[in-house]
């Protein structure tokens, strides 16, 4: 085919993905009947996805250049769904910007997008009706290989929507652009799309007018709802499809580049699965140059990931994870480091009512002399601290309206500096939101100012209670330990008005523990 055009031949190669090699498929991917399923699991996947890049994204190019590029992109996909299918999974999940990359300008991305069509058109397989809308070319391939996989598939790519003088927020050129995710089910119908609506200086892309609730149903695990990267934490439509749609499901593409103590990736993928009882399917691109990896299958009480800053290359989780979380089990990991933690709430003392007792109020425990408070710089925020100096204590300090207390007991006293920090405000720098946080840290030296350093390794180990007097009631639990380990609360919840985290028997070195809070009413 070499003397084809590329657009004919990008669109040859996906049809033989979709009539040929489906004509194959029965014999290659026998399909796994629901009654092969252990009941009440289903089978997810993810791909960390290290994406094939633009050599100059600014630069203007044409819709065959462009699907040369995205084809391979797409080549790689195929690749992932057809492991996928032989382990039986019922859904994939690829990364943001996976199939066009990033760091585009408006103009210079523009061939790079699809046209993706109004749900109210009616249903549609882009596979299987190749010809029915004009530039789809990226969505007919993802159709195919959701038939050829037989498997749900949720991808991330750039999309345009023409718009004229009769809309009063049309932009000059008569287009809107937009980050957006597609999901298309087993037998390749497109089944719905998101849109972007909390963009990260992603100057190529429009924000929507009105925030989509994007929800899908499967006939394996009901209900799943979808939303990119950053949108992670705001309110819409992050808390909202949890609360108001009822999804147990979500679908999280993403680009993130991780910044420690408190968000690098996998940390925040968790911390909403436990935070809301939900699974969370987690695909992130991977670029460890541009501090972009970490990704996994994560539900309230175990969670699979991945985050390699070394490996060049990407990596496939499938896990067999349940319909009502928060049961999981483990089912495939492939070569590489794929990770698991497991919270097990019986290997934690239960919680007394003394425990708490006055733990909110001016409690005379807490008229014992503290160690000086400082400031030092946590991702940007200003926080006060304290530092954790002695092998067991009780620790106290506040900023504007939240007070962070610590009980803690290390069983490594090394001379590394640990702090107990609180950061009550405004954060303003890549991007405005409020946020109320507690954080027992290890430092990046012996002083002051080196505590909010990123630091990935630890040595001591802690048994910890940790609690504020949130006035959010969403709050994330962030457990993070050395080596980029993630590993889940031993106990963690509301009492009176304040929330709580306790965990003892670490199993390696402590790196972070966070009570992290987004009050949304005041962003």
């Amino acid at each position: 085919m070499a003397d084809l055009p590329v657009l004919h031949r990008f669109i040859v190669h996906m049809m033989l993905g979709a009539s040929y090699r489906l004509g194959l498929l029965l014999l290659c991917y026998p399909v796994i009947s629901s009654e092969g399923h252990p009941e009440g699991h289903f089978i997810a996947a993810i791909y960390e996805h290290r994406s094939i890049l633009s050599p100059d994204s600014t630069a203007l190019t044409d819709r065959e250049s462009a699907l040369r590029l995205m084809s391979q992109n797409l080549d790689l996909y195929e690749v992932q769904v057809v492991a996928a299918a032989k382990e039986g999974v019922q859904i994939i999940v690829f990364p943001e910007d996976g199939i066009h990359g990033f760091n585009f300008t408006r103009d210079s991305i523009y061939s790079f997008l699809d046209f993706v069509p109004p749900l109210q058109s009616g249903k549609w397989n882009p596979c299987l009706e190749p010809h029915k809308f004009s530039d789809t070319e990226v969505l007919q391939r993802l159709s195919c290989m959701a038939i050829r996989g037989q498997m749900f598939l949720v991808a991330n790519l750039g999309t345009k929507q023409p718009c004229n003088s009769s809309d009063p927020r049309c932009p000059s050129d008569g287009r809107y652009q937009f980050n957006t995710n597609v999901v298309f089910s087993d037998d390749g119908t497109f089944v719905t799309s998101y849109r972007k609506h909390n963009l990260y200086f992603e100057y190529a892309f429009d924000t929507p007018s009105e925030v989509d609730h994007s929800t899908f149903d499967t006939p394996f695990a009901g209900k799943f709802g979808i939303f990119t990267c950053f949108d992670i934490l705001f309110f819409e439509p992050a808390v909202s499809l949890v609360r108001d749609y009822g999804v147990k499901h979500i679908v999280f593409p993403a680009a993130w580049m991780n910044q420690l103590p408190l968000l690098a990736g996998i940390e925040i993928q968790q911390a909403f699965a436990v935070a809301f009882n939900v699974n969370v399917l987690a695909a992130n691109i991977h670029h460890p140059s541009l501090g972009m990896t970490g990704s996994g299958i994560h539900t309230p009480q175990k969670s699979f990931w991945y985050h390699d800053m070394e490996s060049p290359e990407g990596k496939l989780i499938i896990a067999h994870i349940a319909k009502n979380p928060p049961d999981v089990a483990l089912l495939w990991n492939g070569t590489g480091r794929i990770h698991e933690s497991h919270r097990e709430f019986l290997s934690e003392d239960p919680i007394s009512e003394n425990d708490l007792d006055g733990h909110c109020s001016k409690s005379p425990r807490w008229s014992q002399k503290m160690p000086p408070s400082f400031h030092s710089e946590m991702m940007y925020d200003n926080f006060t601290l304290v530092p954790v100096w002695e092998n067991q204590g009780s620790l106290r300090v506040c900023a504007n309206s939240l007070c962070c207390y610590l009980d803690y007991q290390r069983h490594v006293l090394s001379n590394d500096l640990y702090a107990l920090g609180v950061f009550d405000g405004l954060h303003t720098v890549h991007g405005t939101y409020y946020v109320q946080a507690c954080a027992l840290v290890k430092c990046g030296g012996l002083h002051f100012e080196t505590c909010g350093q990123e630091i990935s390794n630890a040595a001591d180990t802690f048994d910890f209670h940790l609690w504020g007097n949130f006035s959010t009631s969403f709050v994330f639990p962030i457990l993070l330990t050395s080596g980029m380990t993630l590993e889940s609360p031993g106990q963690l919840g509301w009492e009176g008005n304040c929330y709580f985290m306790r965990k003892n028997q670490l199993s390696s070195g402590l790196v972070t523990a966070s009570l992290y809070g987004r009050w949304y009413e005041r962003d």
